[in-house]
C-alpha cells in the first residue's frame, strides 16, 4: 500500500502537503481521477479520489474515511543525544520509527558533540519511515533541547528510565519494562551521560537501568531500547 500524508479541508475534502503534492504529480504521475491512500497522522486513514492535480497543492474529495487504533498497547518517548556523525542518528530514527516509538526528543547534554540539528529533515524521515512501514500515527518530533530543562519538565510519565554506564551492577531494561505502560527512556551521548546528569535524573524519579553487558554506541543503545520495548510489551 502507498500512502500519502493529507489533512482534511473539511469533512468532504482533503489536501496533501506540498511536497507530497510536488511527489505525487511530478514523480509518480497521479493526475486527477486516481483514488489516493492517504494518513493524517492521527489515526485516520482515507481513500480519496484527487480532483485538483495542482502540483503544490493536490486536492481529494474523501470515498471514506476509517480510524485506526494504534498498532501498539504502550507509548514510548524516547529522548536521545544525537551524534556526531548525523547519518547515524538519521539511521536509528528511520528504524525506531519502523519499530514502534511514540516520541522523539533530542538532548542536549554536558558530553554531546553535536549541537545543531535540522529538526526538519528528521521530521521528514520520520514521515518517510511511516509511509514505508504503513503506520497510521506520525510519531512526534521535538527539537534540541538542553538536558536540564528537559527532564524537569517530565512529570506526567508512568515509567522514567536512564541509562548509562557509570554504574555497576544495574537492573536490565528488560527486568524493569511494565507493559502497556507510558515510558520514557533517557539515551546520552557518545561520552555518556555526566554523574551529575545521572544524579539529577534519580532526584527527580527517574531509575537507572543497563543496556547490557557491552558498552554500545548511541544509536546502537537506543535502537535496542525500542526493540526490547517492542517485544516485551506484545509477549
Amino acid at each position: 500500500m502507498q500512502l500519502f500524508i493529507g489533512s482534511e479541508l473539511d469533512s468532504e475534502t482533503l489536501f496533501l502537503t506540498e511536497e507530497e503534492s510536488w511527489h505525487c504529480v511530478k514523480v509518480l504521475r497521479k493526475k486527477t481521477g486516481d483514488i489516493l491512500s492517504v494518513i493524517d497522522g492521527n489515526g485516520n486513514f482515507y481513500s480519496g479520489k484527487i480532483v485538483g492535480d495542482n502540483p503544490k497543492k493536490i486536492i481529494l474529495s474523501i470515498e471514506s474515511k476509517e480510524t485506526k487504533t494504534p498498532s501498539r498497547n504502550y507509548k514510548l518517548h524516547l529522548a536521545i543525544a544525537p551524534t556526531k556523525n548525523i547519518d547515524r542518528i538519521e539511521w536509528f530514527i528511520e528504524k525506531a520509527v519502523e519499530i514502534g516509538v511514540d516520541e522523539i526528543s533530542f538532548l542536549l547534554c554536558k558530553n554531546s558533540e553535536r549541537k545543531i540539528l535540522k529538526i526538519d529533515r528528521m521530521q521528514k524521515i520520520v514521515e518517510s519511515a511511516v509511509k514505508q512501514s504503513v503506520q497510521f500515527y506520525i510519531p512526534k518530533v521535538n527539537d534540541l533541547i538542553a538536558y536540564t530543562k528537559f527532564i524537569e519538565q517530565q512529570t506526567s510519565y508512568h515509567t522514567k528510565l536512564i541509562a548509562h554506564c557509570q554504574t555497576p551492577n544495574l537492573p536490565f531494561l528488560s527486568k524493569v519494562i511494565e507493559p502497556q505502560q507510558d515510558s520514557l527512556l533517557l539515551i546520552g551521548p557518545e561520552g555518556d551521560f555526566t554523574i551529575d546528569e545521572v544524579n539529577l535524573a534519580k532526584s527527580i524519579g527517574f531509575q537507572e537501568i543497563s543496556l547490557g553487558n557491552t558498552r554500545l554506541r548511541t544509536e546502537t543503545a537506543a535502537l535496542y531500547a525500542v526493540n526490547v520495548f517492542s517485544v516485551l510489551s506484545n509477549c
